[in-house]
């Protein structure tokens, strides 16, 4: 018989880590797939879904200017609800930690249907870093009847939990497949991501740090110090950084006023996935605050330094492809400048083994879905 299959997301980063997912499913006649977006972010989300060749099936339009976390969470609610009443999925599955993805595993539970949790056992033991990220997946988590575990370590977290050991498989994290997806097709299509040409060779000769900064925990006096650490880096003749600057205003009137006229920093609108990829690619270094940097830049063989106090992928850390930094401009500055003057920590970083995945994550998904009955 077939199933049917609801996928629901709705941020950029949650797109890019479902498609290769939805793919996957399309492609096997076993499943009937229905996606539905919540676009919690909007633009960011449609390039993802547009590169990716997905119409969504529901889209709740939900983003709003300033919107609470709780009053997004009860659109979510009414708004997920309504379509696993009209669509009776036999399985909802949901990503990694946003509140689209808790709000999909909670209006699930409330009709009984069973939940599979992409990129699950995800921990930082601390509800407020990242926040409130933690407490979503430990939501999730209670809920799921499938754990697709990126590595040993989030299995082992879900273990800890008492989450029963038959429901908790280790997959690898799909964000691998889909820089592999893109990257294949980048290299047939390179005009994808030609936009970056014009910094590419303002830059040339330059040792390129890409830059990203968006968590909530850090707004305030986290974003300034990571402002002012920039601000510093960019004083070497021998450095650009490219920062794709989030929308979001917290961050760009910190970012606007520290960074605005430096000559060796590119301040440029949020780029889309395929020039994410090749901003990946020229780049020696990634200076972040975000998850998915920490997973995508090692399968490059980039470092990534990550500006906050704990991290939900201790792997990354434990691998010696990342390292944890946090907010303190005098160490972000230090470390840059260590990767950046010294070879053999670099070359320590760029060529540890990534623990993140082997790009057959979603053939693993897929498989797992077709071959276990769920439960109501």
């Amino acid at each position: 018989m077939t199933k049917t299959v609801l996928v629901v997301f709705g941020t950029r980063p949650e797109a890019i880590k479902v498609f290769p997912v939805i793919h996957a499913l399309r492609a096997d006649a076993r499943f009937r797939v229905v996606t539905c977006v919540s676009a919690q972010h909007r633009g960011m989300l449609d390039q993802v879904l547009e590169i990716a060749g997905i119409v969504p099936d529901h889209d709740l339009d939900l983003m709003r200017p300033d919107q609470t976390l709780d009053g997004l969470t009860a659109a979510l609610l009414t708004g997920l609800g309504r379509v696993m009443d009209a669509e009776q999925p036999d399985w909802v599955v949901v990503q990694g930690d946003t509140a689209t993805a808790m709000a999909g595993a909670l209006a699930a539970y409330y009709r009984k249907l069973p939940v599979a949790h992409i990129e699950a056992g995800l921990r930082s033991h601390n509800i407020y870093h990242p926040w409130p990220e933690e407490v979503n997946r430990k939501i999730i988590g209670s809920i799921a009847a499938l754990h697709f575990a990126p590595t040993e370590t989030s299995a082992a977290a879900l273990h800890a939990e008492n989450v029963p050991a038959d429901t908790v498989h280790v997959t690898g994290n799909t964000v691998i497949d889909a820089l592999q997806w893109i990257t294949a097709r980048i290299g047939a299509e390179p005009a994808l991501a030609a936009g970056l040409g014009e910094l590419e060779a303002r830059f040339a000769g330059k040792r390129i740090i890409g830059v990203t900064s968006h968590r909530r925990e850090n707004f305030g006096g986290g974003l300034e110090n990571i402002a002012e650490a920039i601000r510093r880096i960019a004083a070497r003749e021998d450095v650009a950084l490219i920062f794709p600057v989030h929308p979001n205003p917290n961050v760009r009137k910190v970012m606007d006023a520290a960074l605005a006229g430096l000559a060796n920093v590119a301040m440029i609108e949020p780029l889309d996935y395929p020039h994410f990829a090749r901003l990946l690619a020229i780049s020696e270094i990634m200076l972040t605050d975000s998850g998915g940097v920490q997973e995508e830049a090692p399968a490059l063989g980039k470092p990534v330094l990550v500006m906050r106090e704990k991290t939900e992928r201790p792997e990354g850390v434990a691998a010696g492809t990342a390292r944890l930094v946090g907010t303190d401009a005098d160490r972000i500055v230090s470390e840059i400048f260590t990767l950046l003057d010294d070879k053999a920590a670099y070359s320590a970083m760029a060529r540890a083994h990534n623990p993140f995945g082997d790009g057959q994550t979603s053939r693993r998904i897929v498989e797992l879905l077709g071959h276990v009955e769920p439960a109501r």
